[in-house]
């Protein structure tokens, strides 16, 4: 580790420490899970991840969540928020985000407080002040802590640090939930949800890095990471995901000659 890493590593150490006690916001993602190990390292048995269980995240999210925290020897206490009863986000606004992550983060504060935390901490880093991100305007309101953001890390400091850690997660592909694969003003239903999460996990099965299914009404619009195109345009790759694409309840299916990107879906707005 590079001096400069280790001088950033330390105030961060030096950050959660001071807090005293923290819920962390946990999601299994890079950047949470590298949040929680420095908490752990910081605070010892006075960290506690938080961690939501609902249709927005894929199932396979939660298993490895659960696995991390008995792995480092942190309690984990799983919420069970139903976005969908929120007022106006099915309808899904442009302010989607902001909605759900106020009304997550509220539920996230009150078991901190029952629980006895001191503060509720969350990943968010210097990489996501960019692009359109209501929900850090509800993280803002609440008083929710962004360590990672505040010491200066940027995404890839993260991952390079969890790999010298030895934390798999260091090269695990960057999420967002799956209501972000629906159009702003396009429902979200429950059924939707679902057939994001089939599609994706079926390309991430046949070992697709970087993967995106957008929604638009019948049609799937697949995002691979431009060097996965040749692979994923052979025949017998090609029609298998097609047909299974076909049986998740889609009609058609296309390759975005774009490829993966982050917040494809706000170039609209933007």
């Amino acid at each position: 580790m590079n001096q400069e890493l280790q001088t950033k590593y330390n105030q961060l150490i030096e950050y959660l420490a001071s807090l005293g006690s923290v819920a962390v916001a946990f999601s299994s993602g890079v950047d949470s899970t590298f949040l929680l190990y420095a908490a752990k390292q910081a605070l010892g048995d006075k960290v506690l991840a938080i961690t939501a269980a609902s249709d927005l995240f894929p199932k396979r999210e939660l298993n490895e969540a659960r696995t991390f925290c008995e792995k480092i020897s942190v309690r984990q206490l799983i919420i069970y928020p139903d976005e969908l009863a929120i007022e106006g986000f099915a309808s899904n606004p442009k302010n989607r985000c902001y909605l759900c992550k106020y009304d997550l983060f509220s539920k996230i504060k009150e078991v901190a407080k029952e629980q006895g935390m001191a503060a509720v901490i969350e990943g968010s880093n210097l990489d996501d002040m960019g692009d359109y991100r209501p929900g850090m305007q509800a993280i803002a309101e609440l008083m929710v802590r962004s360590p990672l953001r505040e010491t200066g890390f940027s995404k890839q400091e993260i991952r390079t640090l969890l790999k010298e850690f030895g934390i798999d997660v260091w090269e695990k592909p960057s999420f967002a939930c799956l209501a972000s694969r629906i159009p702003y003003g396009d429902e979200i239903t429950k059924e939707k949800l679902a057939r994001v999460e089939q599609a994706e996990q079926l390309l991430q099965d046949m070992e697709f890095h970087q993967v995106r299914v957008r929604i638009h009404g019948g049609v799937a619009r697949i995002e691979l990471e431009q060097a996965e195109f040749a692979r994923f345009m052979q025949e017998e790759i090609r029609m298998e995901v097609y047909r299974k694409f076909q049986e998740y309840g889609f009609d058609y299916v296309a390759l975005d000659l774009l490829g993966y990107r982050t917040g494809s879906m706000n170039e609209t707005i933007l």
